[in-house]
């Protein structure tokens, strides 16, 4: 079977398109967990795991982002984390990229807080066409809030001072607590069923992200959205932001200036005015946040292609290959450290110096044995030399000799076998067992 070339993937850039399959497909995430396996090297950079009771997944925190981070992470920290999917390469492990992290509790609440948000605003609660105007000249105002609470205080003083006329009807809950949400839509409820009102003020004082969450419920969300009688919220202070605020027809900054809004006064225009721009910031930061996200996106789509984001890939690579040479060199120093101590054992037991006594006892045993060898040897030799002296005795002419024989030669040397061999006047030598007689034919 015939394959085309780009049919067939290598290891690397299989792991390229998936690590930007994950990161352009996910985009971000929200993730909580348990900190463990913390690693922090000389580059700077955090290496974790997060799990729950069921999972676990790597996670790398880069030194630019754990920077801002304003507390210290240890292994069982509960956090919350805004991170990127990713992958890394070289080993192909699917980790995620932490670029934020927060401790659980209120990381946790801002975390839902974004999520409703996001869900009512796709759902269109936010939008401007379902905002109800404020009547131009209301005849009865509703507060739900605390009956012994601050705000209410505020808001009766506002209205008696603008106009003492105006009748008031007040719904009291609870606006701290567990059961504060449920009671605040029970209010809204109850008063759209009586309608007696023409303009409702839901709110309360300030206070922390965890006081003011009931408004953040998504009850109360819904529960605003679905009232036919425009409300107008005013929750904490101007710098608190809760969803009550997006939902209702007008956010007010504090409850005094919600009182001011829905009371009457001779500068109507202005109150017109103000309600106007209210709108219209409503309107330029929905189309703020819309631009904001698609800028966030494209700035991601750019980030994944800026050499930065390949830097920390190999940031990541680097304090990876810096751990395995650090183990490697450690088990190779234990090695060579155990073989020096078999050759210092070896050495030692084949060391000159010990093999010396050995030496000298075998070299001590071999002269001996030498000394026996050569003396065995020397009466072995002496014992055949006296042997072949006796045969050599036997068969001597020297011995004939001895017995009365002689042996005549002719002054060539040669052996006198026969008389006729000389001639008078020849000169011979005899030779006798005990000397030489010189003598001449006659």
């Amino acid at each position: 079977m015939n394959l085309r070339n780009d049919n067939i993937y290598t290891v690397s850039r299989l792991n390229a398109e998936v690590r930007l399959l994950l990161e352009n497909e996910m985009g971000i995430v929200w993730l909580v967990g348990e900190i463990s396996n913390l690693m922090v090297p000389v580059s700077g950079h955090w290496y974790f795991t997060l799990k729950d009771s069921q999972a676990q997944v790597k996670c790398a925190m880069f030194k630019g982002n754990n920077r801002r981070v304003t507390f210290k992470p240890a292994n069982g920290n509960q956090v919350l984390v805004r991170a990127r999917l990713s992958l890394y390469e070289p080993r192909g492990d699917y980790q995620i990229i932490v670029e934020s992290m927060q401790p659980e509790g209120d990381g946790r609440l801002q975390q839902q807080f974004e999520q409703l948000k996001m869900q009512l605003a796709a759902e269109g609660l936010f939008a401007a066409s379902q905002k109800k105007a404020l009547p131009e000249q209301p005849k009865r105002v509703g507060i739900i809030t605390s009956k012994t609470g601050a705000a209410l205080h505020d808001i009766l003083h506002v209205l008696k001072r603008r106009d003492p006329s105006l009748p008031v009807v007040i719904y009291p809950t609870q606006v701290q607590g567990k059961d504060a949400a449920i009671q605040i839509a029970q209010a809204i409820g109850r008063a759209n069923s009586r309608n007696e009102c023409d303009v409702l003020i839901v709110g309360r004082g300030g206070g922390s992200l965890e006081d003011l969450w009931c408004f953040n419920e998504e009850i109360v969300a819904r529960t605003i959205a679905a009232s036919s009688i425009p409300i107008v919220s005013a929750v904490g202070h101007e710098v608190d932001v809760t969803i009550a605020d997006f939902v209702a027809d007008v956010r007010a900054p504090t409850p005094s200036a919600a009182a001011e809004l829905v009371s009457r006064d001779t500068s109507v225009r202005a109150q017109q005015f103000l309600q106007r721009a209210d709108r219209l910031a409503h309107v330029f930061s929905r189309l703020l946040g819309r631009q904001q996200e698609r800028l966030t996106r494209l700035q991601h789509r750019l980030a994944m292609q800026h050499p930065k984001a390949r830097l920390q890939q190999q940031a990541q690579q680097l304090d990876e290959l810096d751990r395995r040479l650090s183990r490697a060199m450690q088990q190779k120093l234990q090695t060579e450290a155990q073989r020096l101590d078999r050759l210092a054992v070896k050495l030692d037991r084949y060391s000159p110096a010990s093999q010396l006594p050995g030496l000298k006892t075998q070299l001590g045993y071999s002269e001996q044995r030498l000394i026996e060898a050569m003396r065995r040897q020397l009466r072995q030799q002496q014992h055949a030399l006296a042997l072949k002296m006796e045969t050599l005795d036997a068969v001597s002419p020297l011995a004939t000799l001895a017995r009365g024989y002689s042996i005549s030669r002719d002054d060539r040397g040669d052996v006198i076998r026969s008389a006729s061999s000389v001639k008078k006047g020849d000169r011979i030598t005899t030779t006798l067992a005990d000397g030489e007689i010189q003598s001449q034919v006659i």
